[in-house]
C-alpha cells in the first residue's frame, strides 16, 4: 500500500467537564475542550485525541485551526515521519500523529505496541492526582482512595504545602507519594520543603522551578528524585536537562504525539534518566497511545479519564490501582466503532 494514498480528515472539538474543579499552580480547570482527529482510508479509520498544553495557550479552537491550516497536506497522504516537520510539537500534532498510528494498526493488522517494537501492553500502576486544596480536604480525599497504590499531590507554593503532604501521608500511610509543584518554587523554596518530603517518605518531586530556571537546581542535595515536566517538552530538551534531573515526564500533548514521545523515552534512557508518562487530562482515547509509552516507564500518571465526568465507550478502567486500557480501544486492529 503506497504511503501517499490519500486520506480523508475529520476534526472536531468535544467539550468534556471534570467531576470537580482541578487546581494547580496558576491554573484551575473545570472542563477541557478535546480535539478529536479521524483519518479515514479505504473504509478504515484511525483516531487521535488532544487536550493541548494550557501554559502554551493551546485551546480546542487553536488546535483545530492548526490542523485545518494543513488539511491539504494531511489529506494528500501524510506519513508520521513527514508530520513531524509539518506541524510543531503540541496538541494539534498529537491528535493527527495518534490517528495515524491507530489507522496503521487497522491497515496492517498489527497492534500499535507491535508497530512500536514493544511487547504486548500490560496494565500500568498509575498515580491518582489530588488537585491543590486545603490540607484537610486533600487528606480527606486521600482517605477515600482505598484502591490507589500511588498518589500525586499538587503543591502551589502558598505556605501550606508541607501541611498538605503531612495530611495526605497521615490518611494514606502505605501508598507511594509524589508531589508536583508545576513551577511553584525557586531553589530556596525547594530546599525549605525537602525536610518534610524526606520525613513523609515522598518518592518524587516534579518540576519544582520555572521553565528556564532548571540550572538553579544544579547541585541540589536532594535524596528524592527530581522530575522535569514543563521543562521537558521534546527530545531536544533531554541532553540539557540530564545533568539536573533524574526523570523526564513525557506527555504526548507536549511532545506532539506518540512518535516523538517514544523518541523521548529511548533518548532519556540513553542519558541515564528515568522515564515517566502523564497526560493533560483526556479520555480513554488519549490513554491508549500514552500507555504505549507507559510500557517503557518507571512512573505512570495516566488518571485523566478518572477526573472526567464521563469517559468514552469503551472506557478506561482502574483496577487495584492499575490503568487497564479498553480491549477494543485505540491502536488495535479490531476495535469498537466510534
Amino acid at each position: 500500500m503506497p504511503v501517499t494514498t490519500p486520506l480523508s480528515l475529520t476534526v472536531r472539538i468535544e467539550p468534556v467537564r471534570l467531576k470537580t474543579p482541578f487546581r494547580i499552580t496558576g491554573h484551575v480547570m473545570d472542563k477541557v475542550d478535546l480535539v478529536v482527529c479521524t483519518l479515514s482510508r479505504r473504509g478504515l479509520d484511525g483516531r487521535g485525541e488532544a487536550t493541548g498544553v494550557y501554559y502554551h495557550a493551546e485551546t480546542g479552537a487553536s488546535m483545530l485551526a492548526q490542523i485545518e491550516a494543513v488539511r491539504a497536506q494531511i489529506e494528500a497522504g501524510i506519513t508520521r515521519e513527514a508530520l513531524q516537520d509539518l506541524l510543531p510539537p503540541g496538541g494539534a500534532r498529537n491528535a493527527v500523529d495518534c490517528a495515524l498510528w491507530d489507522l496503521e494498526a487497522r491497515e496492517t493488522g498489527k497492534p500499535a505496541w507491535q508497530l512500536a517494537g514493544l511487547g504486548k501492553t500490560s496494565p500500568l500502576l498509575t498515580t491518582f492526582t489530588l488537585g491543590a486544596d486545603s490540607p484537610e480536604a486533600m487528606g480527606a480525599k486521600a482517605a477515600t482512595l482505598t484502591y490507589a497504590k500511588a498518589l500525586k499531590l499538587k503543591l502551589i507554593g502558598d505556605g501550606l504545602d508541607a501541611e498538605r503532604v503531612r495530611a495526605v501521608r497521615a490518611a494514606a500511610p502505605e501508598v507511594w507519594i509524589g508531589v508536583d509543584a508545576n513551577q511553584a518554587f525557586d531553589r530556596a523554596g525547594t530546599e525549605a520543603l525537602l525536610p518534610c518530603l524526606i520525613e513523609e517518605k515522598v518518592s518524587l518531586l516534579e518540576q519544582p522551578c520555572a521553565i528556564g530556571a532548571d540550572e538553579t537546581l544544579a547541585g541540589l542535595n536532594a535524596p528524592i528524585p527530581l522530575a522535569a515536566d514543563e521543562s521537558a517538552q521534546t527530545s531536544a530538551d533531554i541532553a540539557r536537562l540530564a545533568p539536573i534531573y533524574d526523570i523526564i515526564n513525557i506527555k504526548l500533548d507536549k511532545s506532539g504525539g506518540l512518535t516523538e514521545g517514544l523518541k523521548m523515552a529511548h533518548l532519556a534512557r540513553e542519558h541515564g534518566l528515568g522515564v515517566m508518562v502523564g497526560n493533560m487530562v483526556g479520555t480513554s482515547l488519549s490513554c491508549g497511545p500514552a500507555a504505549i509509552v507507559g510500557q517503557l516507564c518507571d512512573v505512570v500518571d495516566l488518571d485523566g479519564p478518572w477526573h472526567l465526568s464521563a469517559d468514552r465507550d469503551p472506557p478506561a478502567r482502574y483496577e487495584n490501582g492499575h490503568l487497564v486500557c479498553p480491549p477494543e480501544g485505540w491502536g488495535l486492529p479490531e476495535r469498537k466503532a466510534a
